[in-house]
């Protein structure tokens, strides 16, 4: 008797649908940690793609089925792809995954939420901000560590949106001292919109959803044109492009 075949590894990226509700959920089983690794990326970029065929999709939901919603950019990854390939080529393909990502998420028609829990750490954060709207558990706690680490913050052009959505000021801050903050603390800023128990986040996102699947999509569509071109305007400068550059650069010094 043959033993059986072991299952194949679950998708990074999982998805359900409800009308015209997608929920797309991070899956770290699959992975080695709650992080966002080149794998995750891509599967978030196809299913973003994927969007354009599927124009009756009014509301995506983004959350994660870990114990952290996202521990941030996989830098174990950036590691050895820059060991095995020391010109920084490599690593600057997986960087530039972020910034692609990062613009999907913007650009879709549909209405994005991002539903947070747990840690939301660095590109964690990063990757909620680019959602139109997020609700985060009253546990949940974030924080920006890159200096901490070494490192500036060079992942997919979210320094710009972190500072469009709660301002120069306490972005700055919230950088250079690397200092955990709260669900609350992150509801003041305008990094969230909604703070609730962890039993009842799910509610609060319906709250959300359900509206949102009835209103005109056309309506919808044309509202989130209009914010993003007012958001891009008032952008003096935008230096995204280049963090694929400086993350490799800076993970190519010796430390």
């Amino acid at each position: 008797m043959n033993d059986a075949e072991p299952a194949p590894p679950a998708p990074p990226v999982g998805l359900t649908r409800t009308g015209s509700v997608l929920h797309v959920r991070l899956n770290p089983s699959a992975q080695d940690d709650d992080v966002l690794s080149s794998a995750v990326m891509d599967g978030l970029i196809a299913v973003l793609d994927g969007l354009h065929e599927q124009p009756d999709i009014q509301v995506l939901v983004l959350s994660s089925l870990g114990e952290d919603f996202s521990l941030g950019g996989d830098r174990k990854e950036y590691q050895e792809t820059l060991a095995v390939d020391p010109t920084g080529a490599t690593t600057r393909r997986i960087a530039d995954k972020a910034h692609r990502l990062c613009q999907a998420l913007e650009n879709t028609h549909a209405v994005t939420i991002a539903r947070l829990h747990g840690k939301v750490i660095g590109a964690g954060l990063g990757l909620a901000a680019y959602c139109d709207l997020r609700a985060g558990a009253d546990t949940s706690r974030f924080r920006m560590p890159e200096i901490a680490l070494g490192m500036a913050p060079t992942w997919g052009g979210a320094m710009g949106r972190l500072i469009a959505e709660a301002g120069a000021a306490r972005v700055r801050e919230l950088l250079l001292t690397c200092e955990e903050f709260d669900a609350p603390t992150a509801h003041r800023l305008g990094l969230l919109h909604k703070v609730a128990p962890l039993d009842r986040l799910d509610d609060a996102i319906t709250a959300w959803t359900r509206p949102l699947a009835r209103r005109s999509p056309q309506a919808l569509v044309l509202t989130k044109h209009m914010l993003a071109g007012y958001a891009k305007a008032a952008r003096t400068t935008d230096t995204a492009l280049l963090d694929s550059h400086l993350l490799a650069a800076q993970l190519a010094q010796p430390r």
